[in-house]
């Protein structure tokens, strides 16, 4: 008995065994943890995404000790955007992306788990919470820490009680393969005046193409002949998957823990999937949560949670500030183009390779800029 209750104390138990619940049970793992993931599904599991993974996500899933194997992946070394007949392009300022199938992902993370010695039960149920632990089928399995790492339509979230919003928006993706090879070396962003559509190159002969738009009923069939030059480079490609689609959620919380629930991922809030940092933010939560369980102090984990989210915010609110303003729009490519120093240190900061002081003159330039386009 006294064995059971020392190895409970030690136990965290994470509801949801996507990219962000494996993250966070590695980085728990890492830090001496008995880690237990339950998920309702078995994998690989798949979920609608740009399958994109920008050089500081790549980064933090190499310190969780997790490399995705060349043949599964595709680089990329920039991000391109495309709006009408102007196009801005920069490379990053170190390293590079990749564009890899979230089924990839997910099974390499999958088998990373498995090695560390994490307790996988896949087609588990977890029906509430407990006081010693959680409920799986009804049944109580002890645990000191419990993990919602289950989605935006979080579960644990609202057993917690941790379900109070401050503000919450929602715009809709779509997602589809197309058998082409890659035709650039970039991620791209292709700019319309009703949607947005990325290509991410994800392997020699595939790309992933996401429509993200604020229009439920718009499907990426129609949406992709608002961009022509897009619509004939992809001309005759096979599908290389059915169309998918999920709701792409900004969503700020009132609070992410309570005194043993933290909540990860899409589950703890999210910003729009426009800036493609949802997993690489997830990623950085998954370590922040480690040390802070490490310490006994989840109250650390909701000021670093809201540290963290502060720059992917950021972002987004810029870019959807294009979005919804084409003549904007315009002005920062016109800005972009006119002098492609200003994209790349913008490409910069976005992927956390520029400090406080960057961010601060880029967004003075970037404000220049605008003006005098």
């Amino acid at each position: 008995m006294v064995s059971r209750r020392r190895e409970a104390e030690n136990h965290v138990f994470i509801v949801g065994g996507g990219p962000g619940g494996l993250a966070a049970a590695l980085a728990l793992r890492q830090r001496g943890f008995e880690v237990t993931v339950a998920d309702g599904c078995t994998p690989p599991v798949d979920k609608p995404c740009g399958e994109g993974l920008m050089p500081d996500g790549i980064d933090a899933l190499a310190q969780l000790g997790i490399r995705i194997p060349e043949i599964e992946a595709h680089p990329f070394r920039g991000i391109r955007f495309v709006s009408g007949d102007i196009s801005v392009e920069a490379r990053f300022p170190r390293g590079y992306g990749l564009g890899a199938r979230r089924t990839n992902l997910h099974r390499v993370m999958v088998e990373r788990a498995g090695r560390a010695g994490v307790r996988l039960c896949w087609g588990a149920v977890v029906t509430g919470l407990h006081a010693d632990g959680v409920l799986v089928r009804g049944k109580l399995v002890r645990a000191r820490w419990i993990v919602g790492a289950d989605g935006s339509g979080s579960r644990v979230r609202r057993w917690a009680g941790l379900d109070s919003h401050l503000r919450k928006k929602e715009r809709f993706a779509f997602r589809r393969h197309y058998r082409v090879a890659p035709w650039s070396e970039f991620m791209e962003l292709h700019w319309g005046s009703r949607c947005q559509v990325y290509v991410t190159p994800v392997d020699q002969s595939q790309i992933c193409v996401v429509l993200i738009s604020r229009d439920p009923a718009l499907r990426l069939d129609e949406a992709l002949r608002q961009f022509p030059g897009l619509f004939e480079q992809m001309r005759g490609a096979e599908h290389g998957s059915g169309e998918r689609g999920a709701v792409t959620i900004t969503r700020k919380l009132a609070r992410v823990c309570s005194d043993r629930v933290a909540l990860l991922g899409d589950a703890s809030g999210g910003v729009d999937a426009i800036t493609g940092e949802g997993l690489c933010l997830t990623f950085r939560q998954a370590n922040l949560l480690a040390d802070c369980l490490s310490e006994g102090d989840l109250q650390r984990y909701q000021a670093g949670h809201r540290s963290l989210s502060r720059h992917a915010a950021m972002m987004a609110e810029l870019m959807l500030l294009l979005e919804r303003h084409n003549g904007l729009r315009l002005r920062a490519m016109r800005a972009f183009r006119n002098r492609p120093n200003l994209f790349a240190r913008m490409l910069a900061m976005h992927v956390g390779a520029a400090s406080p002081l960057d961010v601060a003159g880029n967004g003075l330039a970037l404000g220049w800029s605008l003006l005098t386009a």
